[in-house]
């Protein structure tokens, strides 16, 4: 391929799964505000708001140039979730500035596009996915990247639930669609986290295969744990939610302790992967959706611990937020060497 070609190849490739980067980036920022450091909090919102504008510029030129491949990228069972990660993005971005500038009119434009990219993207990626004629077997079209649909579902919900508090005439409405988003998305994460436990353990699993957004398995029962804290901790005087406080309660106690376990199975397929069959560590957009996790579990706990009014919780973000941290500063490291690699070489095609 001529070298002047390689930034169009690059743009007509795009992964539309880019935007975990927006939701790592997003949740780390939370998880640094609830550990108390504020100046990295909100470093992390500029920046946030700067990469969100950004990826949807790459986005919509991509869809102007390449439509073809946008809209294909619908059908594919490999790239199509990634979609999802555009409303997870917008609505973690629009808690961001809830939380840390009470911006409540953004926050409720942010939830506004979140719910319209919410029933766009997730019935359409669902519609082309079930109408297409030919279909990988469910060992190679079911990955971790499918979770995203509890991600992006779990996300309008809270962002519906910290919005609820400042629209005071449809409170209730929006509380009551957030309960309503947070038991789909549950519904969700068991019917997908089903077929991928299936796929673990009945199909031959290669190192190569163990990637990065397989980390979504704990991520996503993360944020669902934290989608029902939240309508704990913000939802009193809630008719809705007033009857179901109990059941609220058991669920997310549920969600979390699932996302726990999946801690150090998912450490021992690392390890498997990277230091067993020494498969090679490089930058990769995937890197962030195991970023993500680790920042949401962060942030579930703390807020778990919060609603159940468990102190000793508390000790769990306090350590778990240096992980979070660590490996936000690591992977946004290798972004920017991959930029710059990229840079050079098309600066310089022929370096000799």
């Amino acid at each position: 391929m001529p070298d002047n070609d390689k930034p169009r190849s690059a743009l007509a490739e795009f992964p539309p799964a880019y935007f975990s980067m927006v939701m790592a980036t997003g949740i780390v920022s939370i998880a640094s505000m609830m550990q108390g450091f504020l100046f990295f909090a909100h470093s992390l919102l500029w920046l946030n708001a700067a990469l969100y504008a950004i990826l949807w510029a790459i986005t919509l030129v991509r869809l102007g140039l390449y439509p073809g491949r946008f809209l294909s990228d619908l059908r594919d069972h490999l790239r199509a979730p990634g979609f999802f990660t555009m409303i997870a993005a917008t609505c973690v971005l629009g808690s961001q500035f809830m939380l840390l500038r009470q911006w409540f009119q953004v926050a409720a434009g942010l939830l506004a596009a979140g719910l319209l990219l919410w029933l766009a993207l997730l019935y359409a990626v669902l519609a082309a996915i079930m109408t297409k004629r030919v279909k990988p077997s469910l060992e190679q079209g079911i990955h971790g990247l499918w979770l995203v649909a509890v991600v992006a579902t779990q996300s309008v919900s809270i962002l519906c639930t910290r919005v609820a508090a400042s629209l005071l005439n449809f409170s209730e409405i929006l509380l009551f669609l957030a309960l309503c988003l947070f038991l789909l998305g549950s519904m969700f994460y068991l019917l997908i986290m089903g077929l991928i436990f299936y796929r673990f353990l009945f199909f031959a699993l290669a190192p190569e295969a163990v990637t990065p957004p397989y980390w979504i398995n704990m991520g996503a029962a993360a944020i669902s744990t934290l989608a029902g804290a939240t309508l704990i901790l913000n939802g009193a005087g809630s008719a809705s939610l007033e009857s179901m406080k109990s059941f609220i309660l058991g669920f997310i106690l549920f969600f979390w302790s699932f996302a726990t376990w999946w801690i150090p199975l998912l450490l021992i397929l690392g390890a498997w992967r990277y230091v067993v069959h020494r498969f090679p560590v490089s930058y990769d957009p995937q890197h962030w959706g195991m970023v993500f996790p680790l920042g949401m579990y962060t942030v579930c706990t703390y807020e778990l611990a919060r609603a159940l009014k468990l102190e000793f919780l508390l000790e769990v973000p306090r350590f778990f937020v240096y992980a979070a941290l660590l490996a936000w500063v690591a992977t946004f490291i290798g972004l920017l060497k991959s930029i710059i690699a990229a840079f050079s070489s098309v600066r310089n095609p022929h370096p000799g």
